[in-house]
C-alpha cells in the first residue's frame, strides 16, 4: 500500500526532523498526510482535514521550529540522483516559478514578471532545478529570489527573519549557479544542464557553467544575435584626426539574429528526430545544428556555441526553438542533442504536479524559514511520487501524481471499499489514455 510505504519514507529520514533531544517526524508524517487531502494546502486548511492535529502545534511546526530545511532538500537530491534510471542522460534542468501574492508581507513578495501568468503582478519568485532522465524528473533544489525592493529594506528582512548570509541581492542567474555548485559539492549526478532562455542567454552564465565543464543546452530568445564565424574583438581605430580615440571594443563581423538565420533555411538543412515520448506517441521534430559564437558586449571574448533549432507542426502551426550549448556533434549524436533541448518539458510538467497536486502555489505563510519548510516538505513528496511512479512503472505505467493523491487521500480518510473503488476508476483512466497513446501519432 502506497500509505504505509509513505509512513516507511519518512520513519527513514528521521535525523532530519531531529529538534535538541526531541523528534518531530510524527508531526511531518501528519502535514503530509493531509496534503493528500486538503482542498487547499495552506496550514488552517490542512488542519480541517482532521488529520494534522491542533492548528498552534502544525503552525509552529513550519514557521518557527529548527529542523534543517537544507537537510530535507539534500537528502531529497541525494536519493533521487541515486535511484535516477540511467537509460538515458540525467540532466539538471535550471527553471524559475511564480506564484501571485497579494500584500507586501510574505517574504520575497513584489511586483516583478512571473511566468506562470506570463506578466508583471504581485507574486513571489523561487529559481528551481530539477533531476531528470527520460520521462522522470522530480525537484531537487530551490532557492527563493529577493527582489532588491527587499535587499535594499532590512527592517523589512529582519521582521521576515531573513539569516544575515542571504540579506544579499543576487540575480537569478547566480542564485542557479549556486545550485549548480551546491549540486556538484553533495555529490548529486549528472550529465548536463538545460534551461530556459533567461539562463540560455546570459553569457556570463553560460561561461560560468562551461568553465565547470559541464555539458549544456539551454533556451535562447528569437531575436539572440549570433556570429557565424568567431568575431576577434577589438578597439577599432580612429577613421581621421578629429575626435576621440575609441576604448569601447567591437567585433569585427555584423551578426544576426537566429530568427533571421533559420529564415534563410531550406528544408533540406533539418534532419528529423525522435525527441522524447508523449501522451499521443513519440514526439517527432525537425532539427538544424550550427556551430556559431555570441558576444554580449561585456565578456573579453566570444563564447563558442552550438546552435539547435527545432521545428515542431502542431495543427498546422509551425513552432520553431532555439537554443545554445556548449556541445558538438563529434562528442554527442544528433538524437542526443535532441534530446537534452526538449527535455525543459520536464521541469514544467513537475512545477504543475507540485501545485495542482501539493498546493505548492497556496502557502500563506510570511516567514523565511516558514517558506523553506514548505518547499522542502514538497520536495520531500515530489520524491515520494518520483519513487511510487519507478516502482510501479512495470505494472502501472501510466501511474500520476494525481493518481496517488487519490489513492492516497481515501488511504488515510476512506474505508477499504472507497478505495477499490478509486482504484478501479484509475485503471478504467489508464485503459482510455493507452488507446490514444496506441492510435498512430505524428507532428510531422
Amino acid at each position: 500500500m502506497a500509505g504505509k510505504r509513505l509512513c516507511f519514507f519518512l520513519s527513514g529520514i528521521r535525523h532530519v526532523f531531529q529538534v535538541g533531544r526531541k523528534n518531530v517526524t510524527a508531526i511531518a508524517l501528519k502535514y503530509t498526510n493531509s496534503l493528500w487531502s486538503s482542498r487547499l494546502s495552506n496550514i488552517e486548511k490542512l488542519t480541517e482535514t482532521g488529520l494534522t492535529g491542533a492548528y498552534h502545534t502544525m503552525q509552529h511546526f513550519i514557521s518557527d521550529s529548527s529542523w534543517d530545511s537544507r537537510e530535507l532538500m539534500d537528502t531529497a537530491s541525494k536519493e533521487a540522483s541515486k535511484l535516477m534510471p540511467q537509460k538515458k542522460l540525467t540532466g539538471l534542468y535550471i527553471d524559475e516559478t511564480g506564484v501571485r501574492k497579494k500584500g507586501r508581507h510574505s517574504v520575497g513578495v513584489g511586483r516583478q514578471y512571473l511566468g506562470s501568468i506570463g506578466k508583471v503582478d504581485n507574486g513571489q519568485v523561487a529559481v528551481c532545478a530539477a533531476l531528470g532522465s527520460g520521462d522522470f524528473a522530480t525537484i531537487v533544489d530551490s532557492r527563493l529570489y529577493l527582489p532588491e525592493s527587499w535587499t535594499g529594506d532590512k527592517v523589512r528582512m529582519d521582521k521576515a527573519k531573513i539569516p544575515k548570509e542571504c540579506q544579499v541581492f543576487k540575480t537569478k542567474q547566480q542564485l542557479a549557479l549556486d545550485i549548480v555548485e551546491h549540486q556538484q559539492a553533495i555529490g548529486t549526478r549528472f550529465d548536463f544542464i538545460n534551461g530556459d532562455a533567461l539562463y540560455g542567454a546570459d553569457q556570463g552564465f553560460s561561461d560560468a557553467i562551461d568553465a565547470k565543464a559541464i555539458p549544456f543546452v539551454m533556451d535562447i530568445r528569437e531575436n539572440q544575435q549570433v556570429y557565424l564565424e568567431e568575431p576577434e574583438i577589438i578597439v577599432p581605430q580612429r577613421k581621421g584626426n578629429r575626435g576621440r580615440h575609441p576604448s569601447i571594443p567591437k567585433p569585427e563581423v555584423e551578426s544576426l539574429s537566429v530568427t533571421a538565420y533559420a529564415h534563410s533555411l531550406e528544408k533540406e538543412d533539418f534532419v528529423l528526430l525522435k525527441v522524447r515520448n508523449t501522451a499521443k506517441g513519440k514526439l517527432k521534430c525537425l532539427f538544424h545544428f550550427r556551430t556559431v559564437y555570441i558576444w554580449d558586449g561585456k565578456s573579453p571574448q566570444a563564447g563558442k556555441r552550438l546552435l539547435v533549432i527545432r521545428k515542431s507542426y502542431k495543427t498546422k502551426k509551425v513552432e520553431i526553438n532555439f537554443s545554445l550549448g556548449n556541445v558538438d556533434l563529434a562528442q554527442y549524436t544528433p538524437e542526443a542533442i535532441a534530446y537534452m533541448q526538449a527535455q525543459r518539458f520536464f521541469i514544467e510538467h513537475t512545477f504543475k504536479e507540485a501545485k495542482s497536486v501539493l498546493g505548492l502555489n497556496q502557502f500563506q505563510t510570511r516567514k523565511w524559514l516558514a517558506w523553506h519548510h514548505q518547499v522542502a516538505l514538497n520536495m520531500l513528496l515530489l520524491l515520494f511520487i518520483f519513487k511510487e511512479k519507478l516502482l510501479n512503472f512495470v505494472t502501472i505505467p501510466l501511474l500520476s501524481a494525481w493518481d496517488l493523491r487519490q489513492v492516497l487521500d481515501v488511504s488515510f480518510s476512506y474505508p477499504t471499499e472507497r478505495l477499490d473503488k478509486i482504484i478501479k476508476q484509475i485503471f478504467e483512466r489508464h485503459k482510455i489514455r493507452q488507446k490514444d497513446i496506441n492510435r498512430y501519432y505524428s507532428t510531422i
